[in-house]
């Protein structure tokens, strides 16, 4: 199967470094995209991308990743990004797998979706310029302001029949938008549920167990 995986706000693909590791070691192909906007040679004059563009740039992987078994999985804030993709060509797609992630209805946005704390912290990190968020406290220096628009733009969803769905909880940690997200999920007949309780980035804390997640639901 192929693998390609979109990472949270701030992040780049090298968030999944180590699972990809693990994943390619089981045979499996991965693509780790950097969302626009968040690489780190980014010219300073470049207008913020907005969630639109960044469906449109993951859309663009999928569409010529060729054929073949195709996992979509996004954490965070790329549950947004992945859900549009799907919407667009879920087709195309075996699996749709959130990682700690947003699930968006249509109309939904990040900002909709996420608790006061979230949005405050967005907000603070944007009163430099109004367009980019800066990078929080305590995240890995490779780590990039992302861009505002992404968080506030609303997602358009046809609602259209989809790939399989996978959610991924990263547990109860401290400040988490998912739980009531969690506990409506993990019985949900049209999900499959997994929770690997190390926190929000699974990628980083605990990459063996995400990767032997995602490596059995090319078996399922």
């Amino acid at each position: 199967m192929k693998f390609v995986m979109v990472p949270g706000g701030w992040q780049g693909g090298w968030v999944f470094d180590s699972v990809a590791a693990e994943l390619r070691g089981g045979g499996h192909e991965v693509e780790a995209v950097t969302l626009s906007g968040l690489e780190s040679d980014r010219p300073a004059d470049l207008d913020p991308p907005n969630l639109d563009t960044h469906i449109d740039q993951v859309a663009e992987i999928v569409e010529r990743s060729g054929e073949g078994p195709l996992a979509l999985c996004g954490h965070s804030y790329a549950g947004l990004v992945i859900a549009g993709v799907a919407d667009r060509l879920g087709d195309r797609l075996e699996q749709l797998v959130f990682i700690d992630a947003y699930v968006p209805e249509d109309g939904d946005s990040c900002w909709s979706l996420t608790s006061d704390t979230f949005r405050e912290l967005f907000i603070a990190g944007a009163r430099a310029d109004g367009r980019w968020v800066a990078v929080p406290d305590g995240m890995d220096p490779r780590a990039r302001p992302h861009p505002l628009a992404s968080f506030v733009q609303s997602i358009k969803l046809t609602g259209g029949p989809g790939p399989a769905r996978t959610f991924i909880s990263g547990g109860a940690w401290p400040g988490t938008p998912f739980l009531p997200l969690t506990e409506r999920l993990r019985d949900d007949p049209a999900w499959q549920f997994h929770e690997i309780p190390v926190g929000h980035n699974i990628a980083r804390r605990d990459p063996n167990s995400l990767a032997a997640v995602l490596g059995a639901l090319s078996a399922a």
